[in-house]
């Protein structure tokens, strides 16, 4: 997949250009007074639907059935384990992230998880901290970091193979594939397990929520607008950006008493 590959690139690049490459990041996304906050951004709409649609035609020749194939022959335990390692295995990219929010609190908690599941829990292969009581993972991210720093979302993109994002989200994807120490800390190819992990967790999830998925990228009327709805509400719920109960579509039908405002109107 793409994701490996980009990532093995990254960890073959030297330090000071990684430090260099986060500084262009954070200067290029730094907030734009004229950028909208709530309404949907999507300058890019005509190519974003051309990538949808070949994730689309991806996900039907390709994600779906393997996934059904790998929810079907591996036991469900077995699955839970593996969502299990990849979790933890993500841990210390979402410590870095809270140190860099100056959340320490959700550093320290999620250090402590870390440490426990790593050490007691085998690696990961089980969650004894879940049952001490310690605090859920923070699953934060550098796109995440942007924003505690200020920079706003920027225009809507959808990426091959990786679905929906915004142009902060992409820069800060970019900027997760090398802040997981372990992949400078683990040879080759142990570094691997994560990435590998990340892929069989993401397959399951995509077997788990069939249904889901399945209704919204082939039975609903615009699947790229029903898609970038959900994304960007969800998203911005997350952040703290919108109560994620008045986020209104442009692209949604109107009630007769609703006046539909454009987002693109000067």
């Amino acid at each position: 997949m793409l994701l490996p590959a980009i990532a093995s690139l990254l960890r073959h690049t030297p330090r000071a250009a990684a430090l260099l490459g986060l500084v262009v990041i954070v200067a290029c996304a730094r907030p734009d007074p004229s950028a909208p906050t709530q309404d949907i951004f999507d300058p890019y709409e005509q190519s974003n639907r051309d990538v949808h649609q070949f994730n689309r035609s991806l996900d039907r020749a390709f994600v779906r059935p393997v996934a059904k194939g790998y929810s079907a022959a591996i036991p469900d335990d077995i699955e839970t384990v593996i969502g299990r390692v990849s979790q933890n295995l993500s841990l210390p990219s979402d410590i870095i992230n809270n140190m860099l929010q100056l959340n320490m609190r959700g550093a320290i908690q999620d250090t402590a998880r870390f440490v426990v599941n790593s050490t007691v829990g085998l690696g990961g292969t089980f969650d004894p901290a879940s049952e001490m009581g310690m605090a859920a993972p923070t699953n934060t991210d550098f796109g995440e970091t942007l924003h505690v720093w200020g920079a706003r979302e920027g225009a809507y993109v959808e990426l091959p193979v990786l679905g929906p994002s915004t142009e902060r989200d992409t820069w800060g994807l970019a900027v997760d594939l090398f802040t997981n120490p372990l992949t400078y800390i683990l040879d080759s190819p142990e570094n691997l397990i994560g990435t590998a992990a990340g892929v069989a967790s993401g397959l399951s999830n995509r077997e788990k929520f069939s249904d889901t998925i399945d209704q919204i990228l082939y039975e609903s009327a615009d699947s790229y607008a029903q898609s970038r709805s959900i994304y960007l509400q969800n998203r911005r719920f997350k952040l703290g950006g919108t109560s994620g109960s008045v986020y209104d579509d442009p692209y949604d039908t109107p009630a007769p008493s609703e006046v539909l405002e454009d987002p693109y109107a000067e």
